[in-house]
């Protein structure tokens, strides 16, 4: 992360450490699924949430949601008390209202650029001076939206994976201006509400989670693409493959733990077998045409459209039972 040389980056940041241990409150822009996401996780940790949206039949909806899923949690055991957590949880009647006050701000606007130059000076001018702003962009950097604010120093993307409450991960990336003392803070924001943060030195093209996603996702349409197998048979190599490994721990520690001598030894094995495959993999297989509509064929009948609700449904359960299992195990999530 560079060095801030531009006198915005300097900007005054007294009284940070004793503003956050004394204002323990969010505020959540933008309140759609990933901002509902966001206030289940701030409120259930004891935080005070205000949501705004310029859409008022949205934030109306938003409520009833927050609710409905704070229920579901208390009912699988993963919160103690549903109607305190959504106690804590207050509309706002303006922007200035849901910021003022407000130590962590969280936005949640459509993904384009255009909303988010134009919403960000916004936030920066009416959040209180010590207030750190985070976006939940999955695929823009920060840089290309707060450069000219006076404190882009206290901006950041804070991606999370959809649903919050569920999956803890949340990358930290900052731009070149970001302050390392708004990354600390931030981090130990994420922290306190029950996420696991990752943090970024620099910005790169969707982030980590998505960079990895991909590389496996353009694999399975490579083999699709080549009809090496079935869609229904690349998944299941994954559902009940790599995919138990890698729900509770990552592609390191698994090469780690699958050689006598650790990663090394692996390495040493098996190295010339993944450089082979890897000089396979270089060219991307478009997501489009004849392709798509062979996949999308073979899914809807696996699962109907009018399926598709209740199967997100199922997802959110599963999720829920794999989270009480982990943390029965001492890996504390949320």
């Amino acid at each position: 992360m560079a060095a801030a040389t531009d006198p915005r980056d300097g900007a005054d940041r007294r009284g940070t450490d004793a503003g956050f241990a004394g204002r323990r409150c969010a505020a959540i822009i933008g309140t759609g699924l990933i901002g509902q996401g966001w206030a289940i996780v701030f409120a259930r940790k004891g935080w005070d949430v205000r949501l705004y949206d310029v859409n008022a039949a949205m934030l109306g909806e938003a409520s009833a949601l927050i609710r409905r899923q704070l229920d579901e949690l208390q009912a699988h055991g993963l919160l103690q008390d549903a109607a305190a957590a959504a106690a804590r949880i207050h509309v706002a009647g303006s922007l200035q209202d849901a910021l003022k006050g407000a130590s962590y701000i969280q936005e949640n606007s459509p993904e384009t650029r255009e909303i988010k130059r134009s919403l960000f000076p916004l936030l920066d001018a009416a959040a209180e001076p010590d207030a750190i702003i985070g976006s939940s962009t999955s695929s823009i950097p920060a840089s290309e939206f707060t450069e000219d604010l006076p404190g882009r120093h206290r901006c950041l993307v804070s991606h999370p994976v959809n649903p919050p409450y569920l999956i803890p991960v949340v990358e930290l990336c900052p731009a070149p201006w970001t302050s390392a003392d708004t990354m600390a803070r931030a981090r130990d924001i994420m922290r306190d509400i029950g996420q696991k943060p990752v943090s970024m030195t620099r910005e790169i093209e969707g982030f980590i989670l998505n960079r990895l996603q991909g590389a496996l996702l353009h694999e399975a349409f490579r083999l699709a693409a080549a009809g090496i197998a079935s869609a229904e048979d690349i998944d299941a190599t994954v559902k009940d493959g790599l995919g138990l490994r890698w729900s509770f721990m990552g592609p390191f520690e698994t090469i780690d733990l699958n050689a006598p001598g650790g990663i090394a030894d692996y390495c040493g094995r098996y190295g010339g077998l993944y450089q082979s495959i890897g000089a396979t993999q270089a060219e991307s297989v478009a997501w489009e045409g004849a392709l798509v509509d062979a996949l999308s064929a073979e899914r809807r009948r696996l699962l109907p459209d009018e399926d598709l609700t209740a199967r997100r449904y199922w997802r959110d359960e599963q999720l829920m039972r794999l989270m009480r299992h982990k943390q029965s195990n001492g890996d504390e999530i949320g």
